[in-house]
């Protein structure tokens, strides 16, 4: 299963092609899974995800509309070259300024705020794209939050910026190298992965000959692996 916003089989990425914005939240979160995601294109469904996805596509029809002053413009293509990265805004307002209008990013999630800053990297990311694509500085940029059904602030101070450009270079390197990382050693955040089946098949519950001849089972159609593991 494709995961929203993963590019397709067959998808590459080399000195000339740019990093998907959502692969900066997932390798925030955990490099591995960046990986497993947008490498070995490995995807799973759980509620989590469910929820995120539904949200997602309610916000991500492209359009415009104006209202109280912003131009609100809505699954905006984004793209920075000197960054390297390329994606697509939920929602972009165009707030007016005395020097003009300034794009303000806002980004929704499902749940509520987190521990790490993951989310925030993936806004800045954005915020970084909309300097290039508008010439002109973004400060801040919110993140909108189903559980909580409120904005939160973020500042795109030189902390985030440094992450968000530290997690694109590994990002690159990983990508480039074809190579996928050893799980996180932050296993609480395993426990609301929907990779963690694939990622982790013996603390997901299951011994790993099993789980592999279970996958080899279904990739043949059903028919049963004779054999375990090489």
């Amino acid at each position: 299963m494709s995961a929203p916003g993963v590019p397709a089989a067959g998808f590459e990425i080399g000195a000339d092609h740019p990093i998907p914005i959502s692969a900066i939240q997932h390798g925030v979160y955990c490099l591995r899974q960046a990986a497993l995601i947008h490498v070995e294109q490995l995807w799973e469904e759980n509620r989590f995800t469910a929820e995120g996805r539904v949200m997602h596509e309610r916000a991500d029809m492209p359009g415009e509309r104006a209202g109280r002053g912003v131009r609100r413009l809505s699954a905006l293509a984004l793209a920075s070259t000197a960054f390297g990265v390329a994606g697509v805004a939920d929602l972009v307002e165009m707030r007016a300024g005395p020097e003009g209008e300034r794009p303000y990013p806002v980004e929704f999630k499902r749940g509520k705020p987190k521990p790490h800053r993951a989310d925030e990297a993936q806004l800045c990311a954005q915020a970084l794209c909309l300097e290039e694509m508008f010439g002109v500085a973004v400060p801040e940029g919110a993140l909108f939050y189903g559980e909580t059904k409120r904005r939160v602030v973020v500042a795109m101070d030189d902390d985030l910026r440094r992450l968000t450009r530290a997690t694109v270079a590994a990002l690159r390197e990983i990508f480039m190298a074809g190579v996928t990382p050893p799980p996180t050693v932050e296993r609480r955040r395993c426990r609301a992965c929907s990779l963690l089946d694939q990622c982790r098949p013996d603390a997901a519950g299951r011994d790993v000959a099993g789980w592999r001849r279970r996958r080899v089972a279904a990739a043949l159609g059903g028919q049963a692996a004779s054999e375990g593991p090489p």
